[in-house]
């Protein structure tokens, strides 16, 4: 067991006896990244705190039943994809939905991470390089299913591994290799352009 796993069950463990500040606890740890991948899939940001927080009550009522199986931030993940995929659905089924609800928008943190990774000591001509692959990176992001979005948003930005993704989707690990390997297909369809690869190339 990883030592953020290890401190995570400590907590859930405390969380289960009635321990509410080791739920908070768990809350402040992950609700970046939850946000950050909520919003990813919703892709509205007035919703994403309201998804967020759904998520982190349906985690603390359904927290007697987790058994440790998995890690708790897969198990989380896992509760954040569904709690967004049931919003998903019930507003496709509302007539009066906006469009604005299926806009995407720039995940500030997100894009000023990869531009800083791809822009450290560089001169101006490459960080306005490095700021249109990262808007190029984004766009292409934004622009894939939503099963295939999720896969490599959990894969290349979450840090997961294939098992991990695999117990967060309710998928084969076959099924979630192939998704990820046509998320960076697609990804790097659109940046050969700006970076000169061939076919075959990883991004």
């Amino acid at each position: 067991m990883t030592e953020t796993a290890d401190a995570d069950a400590l907590l859930v463990d405390r969380a289960k006896r009635g321990d509410k500040r080791a739920f908070e606890m768990l809350v402040v740890k992950y609700q970046r990244r939850i946000q950050r991948l909520i919003a990813r899939m919703v892709r509205d940001e007035g919703l994403v705190e309201d998804v967020a927080q759904e998520t982190f009550i349906r985690a603390y009522r359904a927290l007697p039943q987790f058994r440790g199986d998995s890690a708790f931030y897969t198990w989380l993940y896992r509760i954040a994809v569904n709690t967004a995929k049931k919003l998903l659905v019930e507003r496709r089924r509302d007539p009066l939905v906006s469009e604005s609800t299926l806009v995407s928008q720039d995940d500030g943190d997100e894009t000023s991470r990869v531009e800083s990774e791809l822009s450290d000591g560089a001169t101006p001509e490459a960080v306005l390089a490095s700021k249109e692959i990262a808007a190029t990176v984004n766009a292409a992001i934004d622009g894939l299913s939503e099963d295939l979005r999720q896969a490599i948003v959990l894969r290349e930005i979450e840090g997961l591994s294939y098992e991990e993704i695999a117990d967060v989707m309710n998928c084969p690990i076959g099924t979630v290799r192939s998704r990820i390997f046509r998320a960076r297909e697609a990804i790097a369809l659109r940046l050969r352009p700006l970076l000169g690869t061939q076919v075959g190339e990883r991004w």
